[in-house]
């Protein structure tokens, strides 16, 4: 498929669980000369792709009816059905081949638009449990990506329209060489802290006290730490007082920096993320975020752990169960090494091999 003034239309919003899939999406049509592109998000979803300048971005406004005041829902219905006319009229105008909805509550009301005017759309999921607005979504969408064909929530009769494609992450972390896995004589932990996109506000609580109790361990380990920016000064006066090796950063676009510099992480368990950390071969434990819609995060962490890629600790059992497993890890190196094993039996080098067959068919059918 060249890009003869084809146009494609991207729908995403909310967390960057849902962002930067649609960006990587985004990168790969424009990059492989397929079309142009365009990106529909509501303004916290904007808010991570702020400073891209390559992708075209138009904003809308979302909102969810699953709220417990009457009121309140009526306000959203409002705004949902507003956004859908802003969305028919955007559809109408850009004339896209194909939109795609990448889950989020913004991405809602672009593939209603998509479902009147007659346009084939995708949906993208890459949990484990489908989001709700994928989910009301599925009569109607031509197709259904995920990233594994384990996905929970859908039922049986659209079992037909689900294709097993991988994860949508970027090309550069598919391709991602851990150096620091090559150096088996570095008995140094060198732990990335990764709170997902909205950082992890309890990570920068309680963790301090467990890296308190390393330190007095004589535990060598170093952190690398992802806080908000509310946190900067107590991290670095707290960290520099007790004498550990740290650096703190805020959110980065550009984490596979400190991908290079790590050889454990401790991470929030988004799809995105952890999907990340395997391509990448960085062992982890995560900790999935307990008010996660669905617990679609517990889900996560779980299937991980059970193919070896990870550890998993709940939130509720940080305090007990943190220390003595990075102490374990520290005693016995063959637990990572073993996980890094694990971890180059996967790969999802073919993603988007798989997304560009997938559209092929449909683009012939419609044409």
């Amino acid at each position: 498929m060249k890009n003869n003034h084809k146009k494609i239309i991207i729908a995403t919003g909310g967390t960057g669980g849902h962002v930067f899939p649609a960006y990587n999406l985004a990168k790969h049509f424009i990059n492989s000369n397929q079309a142009d592109v365009e990106i529909i998000s509501d303004l916290r979803g904007l808010k991570y792709l702020k400073n891209y300048n390559d992708i075209k971005f138009i904003e809308i406004i979302s909102s969810t009816i699953f709220k417990k005041n009457i009121f309140k829902i009526v306000i959203s219905m409002l705004i949902i059905f507003y956004s859908v006319l802003k969305s028919l009229l955007i559809l109408f105008i850009k004339k896209p081949i194909i939109v795609f909805g990448m889950g989020g509550y913004s991405s809602f009301p672009v593939c209603v638009a998509a479902t009147i005017l007659r346009k084939p759309f995708i949906i993208y999921e890459n949990n484990l449990h489908i989001g709700k607005a994928n989910k009301y979504l599925l009569p109607f969408a031509k197709k259904i990506f995920v990233s594994n064909k384990e996905l929970e929530g859908i039922s049986d009769k659209y079992r037909k329209k689900v294709f097993e494609i991988g994860n949508i992450i970027s090309k550069e972390i598919i391709n991602f060489q851990n150096d620091l896995n090559q150096n088996r004589n570095d008995k140094k932990l060198k732990i990335l802290i990764l709170g997902g996109s909205q950082a992890a506000k309890v990570f920068g609580e309680k963790l301090t006290e467990i890296f308190k109790r390393l330190n007095k361990e004589k535990i060598s380990f170093k952190i690398y730490q992802q806080c908000l920016p509310i946190q900067n000064e107590f991290l670095n006066s707290l960290y520099a007082e007790l004498n550990i090796d740290y650096e703190i950063f805020n959110f980065s676009t550009n984490i596979s920096n400190y991908f290079k510099k790590s050889n454990l992480a401790i991470t929030r368990s988004g799809s995105s993320m952890l999907a990340e950390l395997v391509n990448a071969k960085i062992p982890f434990i995560s900790v999935p975020l307990p008010s996660s819609a669905e617990d679609h995060q517990l889900k996560n962490a779980v299937y991980y752990e059970k193919k070896g890629y990870g550890f998993l600790i709940e939130e509720k059992n940080l305090d007990k169960k943190l220390l003595q497993l990075i102490i374990r890890i520290n005693q016995d190196g063959s637990l990572l090494r073993q996980m890094i094993d694990k971890q180059k039996e996967y790969s999802d080098k073919l993603v988007y091999e798989n997304i560009d067959k997938q559209i092929a068919k449909i683009i012939n059918e419609e044409y």
